[in-house]
């Protein structure tokens, strides 16, 4: 069969959502089915609302057996604030009944990729089904649908919903928007990574027999080799090691972060922060440009590491730390878990699904920087108890969240709405 995967950006970026898709869309094409990825030429986030930010080339590629196509991104004039103006004006209007039209042709106005819906107007390609993702960048997501819906096959979404703070709308809405939902009902099936966010769509109108909870994955394999020796010679560390890995962002916790180990180390710790940041969006940059010298120093600051560093540092760590309100899954504290490595998350979004507190890692409230602090040094003291949760996270990992036991699920999903076997 010939599957249509569109996300938004793919390979070589690795964030999340990224690799989770590059990683199912191999196995299927060593599975020996045909797979096309329609993406955009970001790289950085938030190329998707400035200019001036990090894109890649190249238009055109394949790639473990997956043909890549890549279209630019286009914006309408004006600054970097115009889109989030646009979306909190979108989430206001979808207060009011009847909107949803309008919804839909605003989510289109800016980022757009007009060559990208020009490819799905025009191609003459057959595709069996249709898979998009990451619903608060539905500027893909709605030529995808429409696209599915006039050839008569199947659209399935992974929407990857934010669900932020519990009791808190703040982060949420902008993934439930009205037009949103609908691109969710008018979907054959909506694949969710935790019962959370399956009971948040649910309790919005998606119907129940549409939903299938799928959940993230790693492959240990891939993990492998990682030398805490290594690590620590190449970058002269000789005390503990606090590690963070993804998108350096305000919602992914990664201040907060820097500001709890700015308090440990006002109390005499010897701890380095190790950043890893594919990415790093503006607003960190300009937090970042702000710190005392004497801070910057006890940061270890990696932009876009390649896989072995980050296989080194999660060898070398003693804590790993993403206090994030903007993961539906956080596949990085699986990666950490296969290295023994105790995790710190929030209490927001899916995590509370995946971390158990106080058993395989622990939990705190988002932007809570004095419990951050104080749970970042528990575990960097008591080390019977870091291990304890480094070991029972690793586990967790083996007994129910490799990629096989998930790949299995997306299989099912893929058989069931289209009838055949793969």
């Amino acid at each position: 069969m010939h599957f249509l995967h569109i996300i938004q950006r793919y390979y070589p970026y690795t964030g999340g959502s990224e690799l989770y898709f590059q990683e199912f869309s191999e196995q299927l094409a060593a599975d020996g089915h045909q797979v096309t990825v329609l993406t955009t030429n970001a790289w950085d986030l938030d190329h998707f609302w400035a200019a001036g930010r990090k894109t890649v080339d190249e238009a055109e590629a394949r790639h473990n057996g997956v043909r890549i196509k890549r279209f630019p991104v286009e914006r309408s004039p004006g600054p970097p604030i115009v889109y989030p103006i646009l979306r909190r004006l979108m989430v206001e209007l979808g207060r009011l009944p009847g909107t949803t039209p309008l919804l839909r042709r605003m989510a289109l106005l800016t980022p757009r990729v007009p060559q990208l819906q020009r490819y799905l107007a025009t191609t003459g390609e057959h595709f069996d089904l249709v898979h998009t993702t990451n619903i608060t960048l539905d500027f893909t997501i709605l030529p995808a649908l429409r696209f599915a819906q006039q050839r008569g096959i199947p659209h399935l979404c992974t929407p990857f919903v934010h669900l932020g703070e519990p009791g808190k709308r703040q982060i949420v809405r902008y993934y439930t928007q009205p037009h949103q939902i609908e691109i969710l009902r008018r979907s054959q099936r909506v694949m969710v990574q935790t019962t959370l966010e399956g009971d948040e769509l649910r309790q919005l109108g998606v119907p129940d027999e549409q939903l299938r909870l799928i959940g993230c994955w790693v492959r240990p394999e891939t993990l492998e080799g990682g030398s805490a020796e290594r690590f620590r010679r190449e970058h002269n560390l000789h005390g503990p090691i606090v590690l963070s890995i993804g998108a350096a962002a305000y919602d992914k916790g990664t201040m907060h972060t820097i500001e709890a180990m700015q308090r440990l180390w006002q109390s005499g710790s010897d701890a380095t922060l190790v950043l890893i940041a594919g990415t790093t969006l503006a607003q960190f940059e300009q937090f970042y440009a702000t710190l005392p010298e004497s801070t910057r120093q006890r940061i270890l600051l990696i932009r876009a590491a390649p896989h072995q560093t980050k296989l080194d540092a999660l060898a070398a760590a003693d804590v790993y730390v993403m206090p994030s309100r903007t993961d539906s899954f956080g596949i990085v504290y699986l990666e950490a878990w296969i290295y023994d490595v105790p995790v710190i998350g929030a209490r927001a979004g899916g995590v509370p699904a995946v971390i158990d507190h106080g058993h395989d890692g622990l939990l705190v409230e988002f932007g809570d920087v004095a419990a951050l602090a104080d749970e970042i040094q528990r575990l960097l003291s008591d080390r019977d108890l870091a291990r304890r949760l480094g070991q029972a996270g690793h586990a967790k990992v083996l007994r129910q969240l490799l990629f096989e036991q998930q790949y299995a699920k997306i299989r099912a999903v893929y058989q069931e709405v289209t009838g055949r076997e793969l």
